[in-house]
């Protein structure tokens, strides 16, 4: 049974920083590249960040280019999102997800999803 679980979300303010974590279990980690999306009220889910199963190619949304960074550690199954900066039109749920062998920016095309961690930016 595949699970992945984020954590780290939590309120901040306004030029602060917070560290998400996907811990994830029941599949060849090394084998996915792992994303992180994003989804505030109202509002569809968007790509933030990717990261290739080696770790060798990342990709970030125009919105959040210099600010966050995404990283993994395959001896720990876990990926992770650095934000720093944070801005109020940061506020969302943020998810990870996975994706088998493949380079993919489109959260419909990932394999397996998270349960989701809030993430609130205080202006």
């Amino acid at each position: 049974q595949v699970q992945l679980v984020e954590s780290g979300g939590g309120l901040v303010q306004a030029g602060g920083s917070l560290r998400l974590s996907c811990a994830a279990s029941g599949l060849t980690f090394s084998t996915y590249t792992m994303g992180w999306f994003r989804q505030a009220p109202g509002k569809e889910r968007e790509f933030v960040a990717s990261i290739s199963w080696s770790g060798g190619n990342t990709f970030y949304a125009d919105s959040v280019k210099g600010r966050f960074t995404i990283s993994r550690d395959n001896a720990k199954n876990t990926g992770y999102l650095q934000m720093n900066s944070l801005k109020p039109e940061d506020t969302a749920v943020y998810y990870c997800a996975a994706a088998y062998l493949r380079t993919t920016l489109v959260a419909e095309t990932y394999d397996y999803w998270g349960q989701g961690t809030q993430v609130t930016v205080s202006s």
